[in-house]
């Protein structure tokens, strides 16, 4: 919980003090605090990351293991995104009793909270999988992906509210930033965690079809290239 709280202490002074970045107020919380706003799709962000980034890795850090024993290799990808997802409901579970403590009524959309950590394990578990294969036969992709994921990280509204795209990025602009799934894996977790309210269920939807494509494709690009990790790792 360290690290997100420092990143939303940085975030927070550089967007909320330096350039006035305000927060909405809560639909039904009644919240007001750029902190909690922020927090709300950090958390979020950082299990995405640190899932790629274990899942990157989780071939190439078990080299020993993957050329002298033969299993389904994919295994070691599940144990890591199984290690984040921990971490991320531990992050989760404090920020949301800080939430309450605030006067937050957001216990009743609990349920809608799990089916988002579900549908983002689902869709950080497909990335995992192809990156997971990839990165043995391109061994720069770990350093390209590191540059892949700040893009990403700046172009989700996390550390600044979604309408000052709406003020500052132009209409097609706007369109093309909505083919980021991230906006609205974060858009939703915020609607439960810091507006107290449902998910927009047109977007629980198209999540549900992102995850489910996207591991998809994941676990097939794994199981093509997994023949030859052994001798490329």
């Amino acid at each position: 919980m360290i690290n997100p709280l420092a990143m939303a202490a940085i975030y927070g002074f550089v967007f909320g003090v330096l350039f006035g970045a305000t927060a909405p107020s809560g639909t039904n919380s009644g919240l007001t605090s750029f902190a909690f706003f922020m927090l709300c799709g950090l958390i979020p962000w950082n299990f995405f990351s640190m899932s790629m980034s274990l899942g990157m890795n989780a071939i190439s850090a078990n080299s020993g293991l993957v050329r002298k024993v033969a299993f389904c290799r994919e295994t070691l990808v599940f144990s890591n995104i199984a290690h984040a997802i921990v971490q991320f409901v531990i992050e989760l579970s404090i920020i949301m009793v800080l939430l309450v403590l605030a006067g937050s009524p957001l216990l009743a959309y609990l349920p809608f909270v799990l089916l988002l950590i579900l549908l983002l394990a689902i869709f950080s578990t497909g990335i995992a999988l192809t990156l997971s294969a990839l990165s043995v036969f391109f061994r720069d992709l770990t350093y390209l992906w590191a540059i892949v994921t700040q893009i990403w990280f700046f172009i989700t509204p996390i550390v600044y509210p979604p309408e000052l795209i709406k003020a500052e990025v132009p209409e097609w602009g706007q369109h093309l930033l909505r083919l980021n799934p991230m906006v609205h894996y974060v858009s939703e977790f915020r609607a439960c965690l810091y507006h107290a309210d449902f998910p927009d269920p047109r977007k629980i939807v198209v999540l549900t079809f992102i995850s489910l494509t996207t591991l998809a494709i994941g676990w097939w690009s794994f199981t093509r290239l997994s023949r030859r990790l052994p001798e490329e790792v």
